[in-house]
């Protein structure tokens, strides 16, 4: 049976991210929005087998085993733009741009607290880390503790809280990059929001007896200096869980909150576009403009049936072209593409 990824829905206000269900019913626009009708196997509870899980576009979900028909599917969902192709890599590069910028301003201690939004695989992360790993070029010089750190993946309640401890000075900086888990967590979303909040004092308490910190020295409550910036594939002001919702609207209150707007399928393929014209997402293939335009339009003829759309799976059918130049779309559509 067809399966079928949900990034991000709602399902009486229980939260829905990147599970992976039985297709029942492709994806249908009514009219209080969106969803996609798919058998939970228990992921719900026994009482609720055949559901419709709400998303706010054909974007949260992905065919696995896609088929031809989806095409049609996502054409129809996709909103109309009146933007030009120009307008829109303009657009998406001022953002990408503004997110180098404040990058810069929370590193230099200038601002707290940010927070990214935008789809994976578009390069949220790849800036943030290069200007990361800039600040601490001198402290890897001199020996000194880094005083930057890139957090990748989940994070425990206690994990989070020695994290920010040991990054709590004024010159610290921590990126959270893919690590939605915390906010789906009531003790790590707290201790978040004790990080990003807009005081003057940040204050962040464990007030539960615990070896490990007794053991390492850190006190059950310290003053937060350091700044933060959260990358996160969810979209704040599109989430449908009221509570959810609610934590949210509290963190986007207390620092800068920046969507990048990659909502739609040609978003992304004109931001892949934008990166190869810019001559960096293929400089180290040495390929003709004939060759890089060739992957472009290979990738956008076949937007459906790709697994997902992305910087990564550009960089993987630029692989398949360097290596296989005379099979190169039968190799991708074998090992990029989602089986007929």
């Amino acid at each position: 049976m067809t399966q079928v990824l949900i990034r991000n829905g709602v399902y009486r206000n229980k939260p829905v991210h990147n599970e992976t269900f039985a297709l029942i019913k492709d994806y249908t626009k009514g009219a209080k929005g969106g969803y996609v009708t798919v058998d939970s196997n228990g992921f719900f509870g026994d009482e609720h087998t055949v559901v419709r899980v709400k998303v706010d576009s054909i974007e949260d979900i992905e065919i696995v085993g896609g088929r031809d028909e989806m095409a049609a599917v996502v054409e129809a969902a996709e909103p109309v733009s009146h933007e030009t192709d120009e307008e829109v890599i303009a657009r998406i590069r001022e953002r990408f741009e503004v997110l180098d910028e404040m990058a810069k301003a929370a590193v230099g201690g200038d601002i707290r607290a940010m927070i990214v939004s935008g789809p994976p695989g578009v390069g949220k992360s790849f800036g943030v880390e290069k200007i990361v790993e800039q600040a601490c070029l001198f402290d890897k010089i001199s020996g000194k503790r880094l005083r930057a750190e890139v957090v990748k993946g989940s994070a425990t309640p206690i994990g989070l809280y020695q994290t920010l401890y040991k990054f709590s000075d004024k010159n610290c900086v921590l990126v959270f990059d893919d690590c939605d888990s915390i906010l789906l967590d009531d003790v790590s979303l707290n201790l978040l929001k004790g990080a990003l909040d807009s005081g003057k004092k940040r204050k962040i308490s464990w007030l539960s007896e615990s070896s490990v910190l007794r053991r390492e020295g850190i006190p059950e409550s310290f003053n937060f200096n350091g700044s933060v910036i959260f990358i996160t594939n969810l979209k704040f002001d599109k989430m449908k869980s009221q509570k959810l919702r609610d934590h949210l609207d509290a963190l986007q209150s207390r620092c800068h909150y920046l969507d990048l707007t990659l909502d739609t399928m040609r978003d992304k393929i004109l931001r892949i576009k934008q990166i190869a014209d810019d001559g960096v997402l293929f400089a180290d293939y040495e390929f003709e403009q004939e060759e890089q335009d060739e992957i472009i339009d290979f990738m956008t003829e076949n937007k459906v049936k790709f697994r997902e759309m992305s910087l990564r799976m550009a960089i993987k059918v630029a692989d398949l072209r360097k290596s296989f130049p005379a099979k190169w779309k039968v190799m991708a559509q074998m090992t990029c593409m989602k089986s007929a």
